[in-house]
């Protein structure tokens, strides 16, 4: 079976949950089906074929640069028999390849435009664009994976022309060979941290959707003993670039122990800061599922995430970690769930057992793969 799969972000490239679902998918799919990515870069090996925005479109609006990549992996899908796409940056990728060449098109929905409303400040009129891309592409599809039992919900009610039946649900994954605790604590001296105080971690983009300003006014109020740490980079925007960076440094006016890394640091740092986390933190007012709450668990720590999407899914309110419904105290919510954790280390210490516990046994990558490449099956035989 020859499988082409698109996406934007991929190895060295990754900055989002996406990325990483891509990254792992594809590393598990190589052994079941004949594989090629497409990407967004330059050059080829070893079966990744990169493709980067036409040079005339040089600063044009993002989604015209996208559709140009687009094009570019459309044209080189001839040899596939089946393509699979992956966010609004390739789904139009997917469904041309599929109408020029007349193969099956499947397509991941890591996230949807129209409950993204704050991507228009990102994208201006573009956000038409991807909204249009997307549609066009979910309502074509021969089959749509949602990342979540939420997301597939949340598909069929923006998608209502879309048969259920073409709709199922693979949850993400997580490696919890790569990432499980780490002892070491060289990436926390290098950081600045006191060893002898607790920190909250947050891991994630400066985005409208991952919640970063309700985070940074939460955690004014934490414990004063806790430090914190905001490993947060790629803002969307100048504008939510210059809020976070405002917020942050009001918080620092306030507390000490605030560390931002503004930079995505590489996956070993990262995986020994959320070992050593007294508890993560996922703010986000939209989440289809949240690989990033997965990595946390598999590390052994406690997660306090907000209770949307497909969240729930992964972390179990007062076994892996607490949820926080998002509504007018969210904030308040947060730093009450946020201190719940951090004065009680035995409950917190449980609850990152269990976590880890959960992220073995019910998400691993190999299981992913799996039952991707027996949907690939089931719609090359209906084809």
């Amino acid at each position: 079976m020859r499988v082409g799969l698109l996406t934007r972000e991929f190895p060295p490239d990754v900055y989002g949950g996406a990325g990483v679902h891509v990254e792992f998918l594809a590393r598990e799919l190589r052994s079941l089906v004949d594989l090629d990515v497409h990407c967004w870069g330059e050059g080829r090996a070893d079966g990744v074929v990169r493709h980067r925005p036409w040079p005339a479109l040089d600063g044009a609006n993002d989604a015209l640069r996208t559709f140009s990549v687009d094009l570019a992996m459309a044209a080189a899908l001839e040899d596939r028999q089946l393509v699979h796409s992956h966010t609004w940056y390739a789904n139009l990728a997917g469904h041309l390849a599929k109408t020029l060449y007349g193969i099956p098109h499947v397509l991941t929905a890591h996230s949807l435009e129209p409950l993204r409303p704050w991507k228009a400040e990102q994208l201006g009129g573009g956000y038409a664009l991807s909204g249009w891309a997307e549609r066009t592409a979910v309502e074509s599809a021969d089959a749509v994976i949602a990342v979540s039992g939420a997301m597939r919900q949340d598909i069929l009610d923006c998608y209502p022309a879309l048969d259920p039946g073409r709709v199922h649900v693979v949850h993400n994954g997580i490696d919890t060979g790569l990432y499980g605790p780490d002892p070491g604590t060289d990436v926390l001296k290098r950081v600045g941290l006191d060893p002898d105080r607790p920190f909250v971690l947050f891991v994630g983009r400066i985005t409208r959707q991952k919640g970063v300003p309700h985070l940074l006014r939460a955690v004014r109020d934490i414990d004063p003993a806790a430090q914190v740490v905001l490993c947060a980079g790629a803002p969307d925007t100048p504008e939510i670039d210059r809020e976070f960076r405002e917020l942050y440094q009001d918080l620092s006016a306030v507390r000490d122990g605030v560390h931002w890394i503004p930079r995505m640091l590489p996956r070993p740092e990262v995986i020994q800061l959320l070992t050593h986390a007294a508890v993560f933190v996922c703010p986000s007012v939209y989440e289809p599922l949240g690989i990033v709450n997965l990595e946390a668990m598999a590390c052994g720590t406690p997660v306090v995430a907000s209770r949307v999407g497909g969240i729930p899914e992964v972390v179990e309110d007062g076994v892996s970690g607490r949820l926080v419904t998002v509504d007018d105290d969210f904030e308040a919510g947060l730093t009450r769930a946020l201190d719940a954790v951090l004065r009680d280390p035995a409950a917190a210490r449980r609850m990152g057992e269990a976590g880890r516990a959960r992220a073995v046994e019910e998400f691993g990558w190999d299981a992913v793969a799996r039952r991707t490449a027996a949907l690939y099956a089931q719609v090359l035989e209906q084809a």
